[in-house]
């Protein structure tokens, strides 16, 4: 799975990489779930906007029907809760696909009775984009009274909340001494792809980036708690790669 990452990349690094306008972004050591990060839609693709990691089907009757922070590969398309953003079905609300910016993520092995987080990297370290779904939701109204109906934070019930989720996939030699699933990394090249082409015709992007393109290394336990987001959370602490000496 993929639970945490970083993004701390200039805006200006970010904008010139990715080919897209960039506001408001704030450098992340620690992103976590629940919070509102960058992503790069199908539906606005020349533009970074702000979605909340945690996926929630436009179907669902609350938030605890959802919240889904990885997807994966091998079903988005039977999968209730991703299938309509896989294929870029629109109903009510939108859904759809996007790319999500990153320079590194987190994985947890056990080590010696705790879990050691470790660091995944490209291994020229290069900001690159992991492929992701996004939805619209839009909070149910409820009746507070005779003939009176409210929403979740607006009288109308009307709010719509876009939320995001990460699509994993088998591992590469290098995860797999970390995790069973990895989050899919695009070739750049190959990003753009992922927006625009349909269902069947990317199936080729949902295998794991070649190991030796990659590197890990271990980082501080810090990192375990998502309200630490400091630089040296991505500094490297004693030790290697497990298992293979990477």
């Amino acid at each position: 799975m993929c639970g945490r990452y970083s993004l701390f990349v200039p805006s200006e690094e970010l904008a010139d990489r990715f080919d897209v306008d960039v506001s408001g972004h704030e450098p992340r050591y620690n992103a976590a779930p629940r919070q509102s990060l960058p992503v790069i839609t199908d539906a606005k693709p020349g533009t970074v906007r702000h979605v909340e990691w945690g996926l929630v089907p436009s179907w669902a009757d609350s938030r605890d029907r959802g919240g889904h922070i990885n997807a994966r590969a091998e079903t988005l398309s039977e999968t209730a809760s991703f299938r309509d953003a896989f294929r870029q079905e629109d109903g009510d609300l939108a859904a759809g696909r996007c790319l999500v910016p990153a320079d590194g993520f987190y994985e947890w092995v056990e080590v010696n009775g705790h879990k050691q987080p470790y660091r995944v990297t490209l291994a020229d370290e290069e900001p690159f984009a992991m492929a992701g779904l996004w939805t619209q939701w839009r909070p149910p109204t409820t009746q507070t009274g005779l003939d009176s109906f409210a929403g979740s934070g607006d009288p109308d019930g009307e709010t719509v909340v876009e939320t995001f989720a990460i699509v994993t996939t088998e591992p590469n030699d290098l995860v797999a001494d970390l995790h069973d699933r990895m989050a899919v990394v695009l070739p750049a090249e190959e990003e753009r792809r992922w927006l625009r082409e349909s269902a069947e015709e990317i199936g080729d992007l949902l295998a794991a980036y070649p190991a030796d393109g990659m590197r890990a290394y271990p980082v501080s336990q810090a990192v375990n708690d998502p309200s630490n987001d400091s630089p040296d959370l991505v500094e490297a602490v004693g030790g290697e790669h497990p298992e293979s000496g990477r």
